[in-house]
């Protein structure tokens, strides 16, 4: 049990932001390329990657993996003692958003993430066979990659996807990447006006399902922040 704790990224964390924005206050980050971060090659990784470029669109699959790149960025610059395995934040990464695509967002009831999570889980075990504790840590960091709150505990696993998502989406955490890592990152995956992309994805879905979790983040507020989105406008 306690290996799979630390190798899938399942030890709790407190959700406050803003302990960990205090705890990196002497840790300035430095420029961190796509080519000092080592995309794991598994076979597993190397079927979800493929899924992914073949199930997303391709400004999806890009921020997927611009998530992947900014979330290696700060966990080993500003969060080194932070436990998981490669493979289980790149499978994390790469099926976040599989619940938006236009055949899963009017496939179901449930709002993207919940569903997402579920795709994930059977993809991952059922269909390739992961261990049932690893497909469940990429399950719950998707259900929960919207969960931002300030109260309780959230997986290791989850906490770093809503740091990258947050920082990619809307500009946040923006201390904790260097502007450099932007640089390289946007070059090897280019934006290709995401802001706009995602911002109607989001009201898509709020006007689809009213009663989405995506809600919770604000309907007017959160659409409008990523299409705002400062700190990335140059990259767009």
């Amino acid at each position: 049990m306690s290996d799979a704790i630390n190798v899938y990224g399942w030890a709790a964390k407190p959700r406050d932001p803003n302990l960990y924005l205090k705890e990196k206050a002497s840790k300035d980050p430095v420029p961190q390329t796509v080519d000092s971060i080592r995309l794991p090659d598994t076979p597993l990784a190397k079927r979800v990657l493929e899924y992914a470029k073949q199930e997303l669109p391709s400004g999806t699959f890009h921020h997927s993996m611009r998530v992947f790149y900014y979330g290696k960025a700060i966990q080993i610059q500003q969060f080194p003692e932070w436990e998981f395995s490669d493979v289980t934040y790149l499978l994390a990464c790469l099926l976040h958003d599989i619940g938006t695509t236009d055949k899963n967002i009017v496939a179901t009831h449930l709002s993207f993430e919940f569903y997402g999570g579920l795709l994930a889980r059977d993809l991952l075990h059922h269909e390739y066979h992961a261990p049932i504790a690893q497909a469940e840590s990429v399950t719950e960091a998707i259900i929960r990659h919207q969960d931002i709150a300030d109260a309780g505990t959230i997986i290791t696993l989850g906490l770093l996807i809503q740091f990258a998502t947050i920082f990619d989406n809307m500009g946040g955490h923006a201390d904790l990447v260097h502007q450099g890592t932007i640089e390289d990152v946007t070059k090897h995956f280019p934006r290709n006006k995401w802001s706009s992309c995602f911002a109607a994805t989001i009201r898509k879905e709020n006007r689809l399902k009213p009663w989405a979790h995506t809600t919770a983040l604000g309907e007017v507020a959160f659409p409008e922040g990523v299409l705002h989105n400062t700190l990335m406008a140059p990259f767009d």
